[in-house]
């Protein structure tokens, strides 16, 4: 079982508009609405891959219920949120046909009373013995604390499981001291972290600061990965336009199924790149046509080499 914690869930609401035009109202047509939060997009990949996922964290309120019954279909996966007086956030993604572009609105989230967060704590703990692995992803919801991540990768390391780390800032940097396994920021991110814009200097800041492997999203150039094997850098196949939200999810769903599965980096990195391209195309936020995938799989330039 691979277990993916969600701290700040989501209903992603996907919104297609003709052009998008400041100061203006806008005809929609056509509405789109899924369960997100980075977790829960990776969880919901990884069980359309074919593992079984459990994903946690918290929802509340009426968009909380809306998350949990729309997961409640999903084969393969398990849901163990922790339910809270709050009201789980939404996030809007407004896509203009014209151009392909996405303007995202991310609402902040609910409310975490310290109740709540003992009670997120003991679920974690039940549940992390039987993962193979475990991926922390998102922002981090009001109430939780900021050192939050940095707890649940040593609660998993002391247990021998592997951590995946997606978040950014203050969450970002006291979970790399902690040595989760992997990291996967974009360059942002990265470049906050390190204070160097240079991607290849700062995966290798990253790793001495005790990420043992740091996987830099470039965006629409792909990923660069730095890791105790090697470097390498998988590009895919020109610029792929429609609506970004997931993409990372899909990215980090690969990088889990090529770690449970012990696929070499380069493989790993491909499936990534792909998964995430094609979630791109996709109509609806973290989703994904499985013949786009396996098109575009083929077209991935991946590059670099073991060692140092």
């Amino acid at each position: 079982m691979i277990l993916t914690v969600t701290l700040n869930t989501a209903l992603d609401i996907t919104y297609r508009v003709r052009s998008l035009r400041p100061h203006a109202s806008h005809r929609v047509s056509e509405v789109i609405e899924r369960p997100g939060g980075k977790g829960v997009n990776a969880g919901r990949v990884l069980a359309a891959l074919g593992h079984q996922v459990t994903v946690t964290g918290f929802a509340g309120g009426g968009t909380g219920r809306a998350v949990r019954d729309r997961l409640a279909g999903t084969g393969g996966l398990t849901d163990a949120l922790v339910p809270v007086a709050g009201a789980s956030r939404r996030t809007i993604a407004v896509v203009d046909e014209i151009s392909g572009d996405t303007t995202q609105l991310n609402e902040p989230g609910p409310q975490i009373t310290p109740a709540e967060w003992a009670a997120f704590l003991d679920r974690y703990a039940e549940l992390v013995p039987s993962a193979s692995a475990v991926a922390l992803c998102g922002s981090l919801p009001p109430g939780v604390p900021v050192g939050a991540y940095a707890g649940l990768i040593r609660t998993a390391r002391s247990l021998g499981v592997p951590v995946l780390l997606d978040t950014s800032g203050e969450p970002l940097r006291r979970g790399v001291a902690a040595r989760p396994d992997i990291i996967k920021p974009n360059a942002d991110e990265l470049a906050e972290l390190t204070g160097s814009h240079d991607p290849l200097r700062a995966t290798e800041d990253a790793r001495r600061r005790g990420a043992h492997t740091v996987v830099a999203s470039l965006g629409p150039n792909g990923l660069l990965a730095a890791t105790s094997e090697g470097r390498w850098r998988a590009t895919p196949p020109g610029r792929v336009h429609g609506n970004p939200t997931g993409a990372g999810d899909s990215a980090v769903a690969a990088l889990l199924s090529g770690l449970v599965s012990r696929l070499p980096w380069p493989a790993r990195l491909a499936h990534a790149v792909a998964l995430a391209a094609a979630t791109v195309r996709a109509p609806a936020a973290g989703e994904f046509d499985r013949s786009t995938y396996e098109e575009l799989l083929g077209r991935v330039t991946v590059t670099g080499q073991a060692g140092h």
